[in-house]
């Protein structure tokens, strides 16, 4: 027989590039408690979009994930439609921003700011 294995869930996944520059906002703004709040709310072509804002001041009720140098916040709205998601970063030609690969989007938009659960 086999022992039970503990399994603690992480909320949200935080590639290179985005932990990278949320490290490098906090030391421009010289605020180690500086942190990317994450968002849905409701709206954007498939349903539901994507938020994204810097974070000093915390909610009772957020959850905070610590990430190596960088922390996430997530109000408990839209802490469901976020559960496993990767947080990624882009600069390219159209600028630079934050993007959400969500495993629980059945469909999203064209430009991937939006989705549908």
């Amino acid at each position: 027989m086999s022992e039970a294995q503990s399994f603690i869930p992480t909320p949200l996944y935080l590639s290179e590039r985005a932990s990278a520059r949320i490290a490098a906002l906090r030391a421009e703004e010289a605020n180690p408690e500086l942190r990317l709040r994450v968002y849905v709310t409701g709206g954007g072509c498939s349903g539901f979009q994507y938020g994204f804002d810097i974070a000093t001041d915390l909610a009772d009720d957020d959850t905070v994930v610590e990430l190596g140098e960088a922390a996430i916040v997530i109000d408990p709205l839209s802490y469901q439609y976020l559960v496993g998601s990767t947080i990624d970063y882009e600069e390219g030609l159209a600028g630079a921003r934050f993007m959400i690969q969500n495993p629980n989007a059945t469909s999203t938009c064209g430009c991937g700011s939006s989705f549908m659960v």
